[in-house]
């Protein structure tokens, strides 16, 4: 890279060279597809790495979506064509209705626009196998941005605002001002167009960079470098604050096919400050996602950890989270309680159950000795046919080691067993309840030590279950 900077004469080229290499944005042979609206940005990004491409070496290629939104798109997206003609380079354009993509969602014309960018963009790398997609953002962009998410009440975390690199996305132009960009463009003679649309009032960010940035240049003219070095900053301390979140959510995480399970205690002793992030990380986790999700969001799930009720939950778009006695449950649906069942054993054998677990009853000289899944029962004390079945009203259980019996609702609320589960665990009941499985045998019909027949239950389940957490 060092032969790359000295072949270079421009100082503008020179600058960007130096930020490619840095922040290492791009490879040798990597293929890259470049965003170009027409704009005078996205213009000089084309020509700055149209320049130095021939020296890294990259491959580039040409993405231009029209939104359909001004009569004149056409004309931008011809505009593109003709440069791509000119400088020799493969061109991919397309044409998206983001009016009625915005009506149909229910969303705002920024954000419909927004995502079918990113949608068109990802594609078409994918389809010209391109590494990076390049996107022409710079320095009073980024301004826009974190005065934008300031407003809208962001996190901490918002105001890094776009990064350099981010998944696919470069953005190799936050460093320069818009003011450079055309300067630059004036000294190479290129031209570009213009985006009406870039003055409507009716977006907010045009609002901003019309209205509102130039206030507070009035009061420091330098308040675009500051606010993009503000951002600088913040991304860098965000980077360290995901190596926190990752190294404490590892420690207190249970990652299961019913979603992911938390220690409320151990999440209650972290500081407030990597509290909310740990459990923001956690729901993105589980919905794949953190659109959407706001402080509010985050706030509801750390109230779950305090109070005197064990057992509450909030719902979240696209999440729901629990609060299960010692855990918190968090979950992309809501958890569905499964539908009673009752069904006979008339002797040993093997005998499947809802939800993909299987009891094995069977008859044996001696017993193994039980544990959480397992228990024996006396042979001559018991009586086929017996039944395993879920919860019933006015169920009541002698627990082993209890003095007498008492109502199963009571007995599983102080075993804490969470609600979800109490309606789905098998019961193995004869006379009375012989083994809520998984939790609890009853008194008595113990084997004896005389050599008498045993009894041997096993049950197998089909996932790890939430039972005793």
């Amino acid at each position: 890279m060092v032969l790359t900077l000295r072949a270079v004469s421009n100082p503008m080229q020179e600058a960007f060279v130096q930020i490619l290499v840095e922040h290492n944005l791009v490879s040798p042979g990597d293929r890259v597809l470049v965003a170009v609206s027409g704009g005078a940005d996205s213009v000089a990004l084309l020509h700055l790495l149209h320049r130095l491409a021939p020296t890294f070496p990259l491959t580039l290629c040409v993405a231009h979506l029209d939104h359909a939104l001004r009569p004149e798109s056409a004309d931008d997206l011809l505009f593109v064509q003709r440069l791509c003609e000119r400088f020799a380079l493969p061109f991919v354009s397309s044409r998206e209705s983001v009016a009625e993509m915005a009506e149909q969602r229910g969303v705002g014309l920024e954000e419909a626009g927004r995502d079918a960018r990113r949608s068109f963009l990802t594609q078409t790398a994918a389809r010209h196998d391109c590494r990076w997609i390049a996107l022409g953002h710079h320095r009073g962009d980024q301004a826009e941005t974190v005065v934008h998410r300031l407003l809208r009440g962001s996190a901490l975390s918002g105001l890094a605002g776009m990064r350099l690199k981010n998944g696919p996305f470069i953005r190799p132009l936050l460093s320069f001002s818009r003011q450079q960009l055309l300067d630059y463009l004036d000294r190479q003679g290129l031209p570009h167009v213009q985006d009406k649309s870039n003055d409507d009032f009716a977006y907010t960010r045009n609002r901003i960079r019309h209205q509102v940035l130039p206030v507070l240049q009035s009061l420091n003219p330098a308040v675009e470098e500051h606010l993009a070095h503000l951002a600088r900053r913040i991304e860098s301390e965000e980077d360290y604050w995901a190596g926190e979140e990752r190294r404490v959510l590892e420690t207190l995480a249970r990652r299961r096919a019913d979603g992911l399970w938390l220690d409320c205690k151990t999440l209650a002793e972290v500081h407030p400050a990597l509290r909310l992030r740990v459990i923001r990380r956690a729901l993105g986790e589980v919905r794949g996602s953190l659109a959407g999700l706001g402080r509010l969001h985050l706030e509801a799930v750390a109230s779950l950890l305090g109070g005197l009720r064990p057992q509450r939950e909030v719902h979240l778009p696209g999440a729901w989270v629990g609060r299960r006695y010692r855990q918190l449950w968090l979950r992309r649906f809501p958890p569905v309680i499964g539908e009673p069942y009752s069904l006979p054993i008339p002797g040993p054998g093997s005998y499947p159950l809802p939800g993909g677990a299987e009891l094995t009853v069977s008859l044996v000289e001696t017993g193994a000795g039980e544990d959480r899944w397992s228990v024996e029962f006396d042979a001559s004390l018991l009586r086929f046919p017996l039944t395993v079945r879920t919860f019933a009203n006015g169920d009541r259980f002698h627990p082993a080691g209890a003095a007498g019996g008492k109502k199963l609702k009571d007995f599983l609320i102080d075993s804490k067993i969470p609600r979800e589960e109490r309606r789905s665990l098998p019961l193995v009941v004869g006379e009375t309840i012989l083994w809520v499985a998984g939790v609890r045998r009853c008194h008595g019909l113990r084997p004896d030590s005389g050599g008498a027949a045993v009894v041997r239950m096993v049950l197998k389940m089909a996932d790890c279950p939430t039972i005793g957490l």
